[in-house]
């Protein structure tokens, strides 16, 4: 079951394309701006923050000549910000700027854009290749990140079983318990050492370079896997052998804190520490982390307890655990909710986003999930009722007369005792017996009542469907935190309308498209100069799903003034080597114009977007 998990994860981590957590909010300066005066700085905004590193800006002059620039940094202290400086002397022409950085939830994220510097060139440098993943080193990384999660859920959730539910014998735990330990460690020791190569989006190899290693022991996603490493050391030196010395509570307690800071070693690095009510969403992912440990872990160790403990589980451990579980559950629905919320931020990005349509998925699963714990639930109180029970026989079955001596009060052992006659065996030899239904001829044999261990195997197989649902729940979770929030994607693509540097008066604009294809969507930017009635030029570039300069066959824009019957003029934009552009397109009336825009990225497929223009004198 593990194993056909990593071998999807395997190949869903090789196919589809990198899902980073920050997206670019704004540039200065802006994507396919004309500049009069050379920029002192190339300054990127994000929608949350960011980690930078030694090559995040790369930048390539008209001649396709790179840039020597400053250190990257963020500028005046903003975390959300990535600023390097450029050097003095810049010649004319268009600019092409490559960057990479790393979001706050430990994701790497590039783009590039181009500027002009005085007018555009003739032929614009060719935007470098998008390296913002190495498939390797990508489906490597995500295999460990998995594993991580399915191993910190065995092993908290198992230490919760023991703690809580107390089964009489603990020998099948301790093979869980061992390989939640070992599998978290190597995964963590994995996680560590590709990171380097997993941020700047190189082979593994690279990872024997020791100056990237140490870079990323100061970013927050380094700090996080080396204190979990620590964390995993500590508990096996320190903590198990001083909670075998002291009594369950210590026990308890020192397992509660340790799981409280693995599940933070989490949070810290992922979508909880960014965006929006950060110290609500760290402690709704710490919460939404342990319960699903205690959940599905726990059921693993209950699993293994019902098929290989030597003697059954007593029915009062599997109702601690349907306790225990109800109460995960509850935790689940609720930060649940809370996280969808926080990372959908509509109704309509349940379908209209690729984080809800993976969120909608988990949904699902979960209602699987949730329906197989029901099935245990209802199962586990038919097992503490029927042992309940007292061992009698079935009152279906009616006591034969001629029952033995002592059979029950009032027999003939009663009568012994006050002193009455016991009549021997030949006095009640000629008393018939009250034959069973067994015995009567057409009368159908009363099946005998379910026993506990009825049940239990029953049990066991509503637990293992659980398990085999869980897994495919993981799964999707991993997937899930590696997909753009919904709510940072619609605000990346309600950029805003600047005005472009060296202009005055220039309008920009940002329209995202989507034909419907994989690899069909993405922006275009466009700047009006100057926005007015009269003639006006126009420059368009387009960016594809990543943020990299992209080529289409065709692009229109058009005008419409309908409120005096006007247009649609065709602006007539041709290719100029990388962007489109007119400069005599001529709007005569101020108003509010509808700008039609058309991206065919094939023989086959296009999209029309419109955006109203305000045209002012």
């Amino acid at each position: 079951m593990l194993l056909g998990s990593m071998l999807v994860l395997l190949v869903l981590g090789s196919a589809a394309p990198a899902s980073a957590h920050a997206a670019l909010r704004a540039s200065d300066p802006g994507a396919g701006s004309v500049v009069k005066t050379a920029p002192r700085h190339i300054t990127l905004t994000f929608t949350e923050s960011v980690g930078l590193l030694d090559d995040s800006f790369r930048v390539y002059s008209p001649d396709n000549h790179r840039v020597e620039l400053g250190e990257p940094q963020h500028a005046d202290g903003a975390s959300d910000t990535a600023r390097a400086a450029l050097p003095a002397g810049l010649a004319e022409g268009t600019y092409t700027v490559a960057w990479r950085v790393v979001s706050a939830d430990s994701h790497p994220v590039s783009g590039a854009f181009t500027f002009s510097l005085g007018a555009p060139s003739p032929t614009p440098p060719a935007a470098p290749g998008d390296h913002a993943e190495h498939p390797v080193t990508k489906s490597l990384y995500d295999t460990g990140r998995y594993l991580a999660y399915i191993a910190a859920a065995l092993l908290i959730g198992t230490a919760a079983f023991a703690a809580l539910c107390r089964p009489p014998d603990t020998a099948p735990l301790r093979l869980p318990l061992l390989t939640g330990w070992w599998t978290l460690l190597i995964a963590t020791s994995t996680l560590l050492v590709l990171r380097a190569p997993y941020e700047n989006g190189t082979s593994p190899t690279t990872a024997l370079d020791l100056g990237a290693f140490t870079g990323t022991l100061s970013g927050r996603p380094g700090l996080a896997l080396l204190t979990r490493l620590a964390l995993l050391l500590l508990t096996a030196a320190v903590l198990l052998p001083l909670a075998r010395r002291g009594g369950p509570r210590a026990r308890l307690a020192a397992g509660a804190a340790v799981s409280v800071a693995f599940a933070l070693t989490w949070a810290a690095a992922e979508h909880a520490s960014a965006g929006i009510q950060v110290p609500a969403a760290m402690t709704s992912s710490v919460l939404h982390l342990l319960a699903t440990a205690c959940w599905l872990g726990g059921l693993t160790a209950l699993l293994l307890t019902l098929y290989r403990a030597k003697t059954p589980p007593p029915p009062e451990t599997v109702a601690r655990f349907s306790r225990l579980a109800f109460l995960s559950v509850t935790v689940l629905v609720v930060t649940g909710l809370y996280q969808s919320w926080r990372g959908l931020g509509s109704w309509s990005a349940l379908t209209d986003s690729p984080y809800g349509r993976t969120l909608t998925a988990k949904l699902a699963a979960a209602v699987f999930l949730l329906a197989a714990a029901g099935l245990s639930r209802r199962w586990t109180t038919l097992l503490v009722t029927r042992a309940a029970a007292p061992a009698t026989v079935d009152a279906r079955v009616p006591e034969p007369v001629g029952a033995p001596v002592g059979a029950g009060p009032g027999g003939p052992a009663a009568d012994a005792a006050d002193g009455a006659d016991v009549p021997k065996a030949a006095d009640t030899a000629d008393v018939p017996e009250v034959p069973n239904a067994a015995d009567v001829p057409g009368e159908p044999a009363m099946p005998p009542p379910p026993t506990a261990d009825h049940y239990r195997r029953a049990l066991r197989r509503s637990v293992l469907a659980e398990v085999m649902v869980a897994v495919v729940v993981l799964l999707i979770t991993t997937v899930l935190t590696g997909t753009l929030p919904a709510r940072a994607e619609a605000e990346a693509a309600r950029a805003p309308r600047p005005q472009v540097a060296g202009l005055p008066g220039a309008e920009a604009f940002t329209i995202p498209y989507d034909v419907g294809t994989p690899d069909g969507r993405g922006t275009v930017q466009i700047q009006m100069d100057p926005g007015r009635v009269g003639e006006n030029g126009l420059q368009a570039v387009v960016f594809g799903p990543r943020g990299a300069l992209t080529f289409v066959p065709e692009l229109r824009v058009s005008f419409t003034l309908a409120a005096e019957d006007i247009g649609p003029i065709d602006a007539r934009l041709t290719d100029r080597g990388g962007y489109w552009a007119t400069s005599d397109l001529t709007l005569p009336l101020e108003g509010t114009w509808t700008m039609k825009l058309t991206i065919r990225v094939s023989d086959l497929d296009q999209v029309t977007e419109t955006r109203q223009v305000e045209i002012t004198r």
